[in-house]
C-alpha cells in the first residue's frame, strides 16, 4: 500500500492485501453503483408527452436489479470474510517460536521497552529497559509481552501493520518479525488522557551486528519502578500538573 508505506513486517504485506482486497471490491461496486443511477436518472428522466409510470419491483424483470446485485454482494462478503479469517488466524491466533522475547510497558504517556540482555532472557538481572526507544534486530521473530500501568492505551506500529490493545491488569502477547531496516514510529492508537497525542516513541530495526554494538552501549537496568517513575514525572512535567494523570 503505497499510500501508507511499505510493510516492514513478515505479514505486513497480508494485511495489505486484505486492505487493498476491500478497496478494489467496494470501489469497483461503488462505481458500478454510481453508473447504473447515473443510467437511470437520464433514461427515465421527464419527457415532454410521457406519462409517469408506477413501478412495483414485483415483475422478474424488474425486480433482477435488486436480486442479482443482492446475491452478489453476499459472495464477494464471502470471499473478504475468508481472506479476513485465514490472516487473522495466521497473525492472531498463532505464535510461532520466538527467537527473542521483549517486554512493552505503556503508561500515561510513555513507552516503557524492557530488552534481553546478553543471556537472551526476558525478566533477569541483565535486562536493559529504554524510554520511547525500541530496538530490534531485523529477520528475527519477537515475542511481545504487552502491559499497561494504569489505563488502556494501544501499542501501534504502522510500519509493521502492527496494533494491539493495551489493557490494564493483563499481559498480552502479540509477535513481528522485522524484515526491512529504519526507524519507524510507534504510537498510541487509543484515547489514554490529555498527552495521548504526545505518546510517541521509536523503534529501530538493525542488523545484529548494529544491535550488539548499540547493547553494549547499554547499561542493566537495576530498578524499573524507579524508570517508570522518572518516566511519569517527567511527562506530568510536561504537561504543567498530576490533575491530568490517572493514580
Amino acid at each position: 500500500m503505497l499510500w501508507i508505506g511499505e510493510a516492514a513486517s513478515s505479514f505486513g504485506s497480508d494485511i495489505d492485501f486484505l486492505f487493498e482486497l476491500i478497496l478494489w471490491i467496494v470501489g469497483g461496486w461503488f462505481i458500478a453503483t454510481e453508473a447504473v443511477f447515473f443510467y437511470f436518472i437520464i433514461k427515465f428522466r421527464k419527457k415532454e408527452g410521457v406519462k409517469a409510470q408506477y413501478i412495483a419491483g414485483e415483475e422478474h424483470h424488474e425486480a433482477k436489479w435488486v436480486h442479482w446485485p443482492h446475491y452478489s454482494v453476499i459472495a464477494f462478503d464471502v470471499v473478504i470474510i475468508v481472506y479476513t479469517v485465514m490472516i487473522w488466524a495466521d497473525i492472531k491466533q498463532t505464535l510461532p517460536q520466538a527467537d527473542e522475547t521483549i517486554r512493552v510497558i505503556g503508561q500515561q504517556w510513555t513507552w516503557i521497552f524492557v530488552h534481553p540482555g546478553a543471556d537472551g532472557q526476558l525478566d533477569t538481572e541483565d535486562d536493559i529497559a529504554t524510554v520511547n526507544d525500541l530496538h530490534m534486530k531485523v529477520g528475527k521473530t519477537y515475542h511481545i509481552k504487552m502491559e499497561s500501568k494504569d489505563v488502556l492505551h494501544d501499542f501501534s506500529v504502522p510500519a509493521f501493520r502492527f496494533k494491539q490493545d493495551v489493557i490494564p491488569g493483563r499481559i498480552i502477547t502479540g509477535w513481528v518479525k522485522p524484515i526491512r531496516e529504519g526507524k519507524f514510529d510507534v504510537q498510541c492508537a487509543e484515547m489514554c488522557g490529555i498527552g495521548h497525542g504526545i505518546m510517541a516513541a521509536q523503534v529501530t530495526v538493525q542488523s545484529e551486528n548494529e544491535y550488539n554494538n548499540w547493547m553494549a552501549k547499554q547499561t542493566t537496568t537495576k530498578d524499573l519502578n524507579r524508570l517508570l517513575a522518572q518516566a511519569k514525572q517527567e511527562k506530568i512535567d510536561q504537561l504543567g500538573g498530576t490533575s491530568w494523570v490517572a493514580p
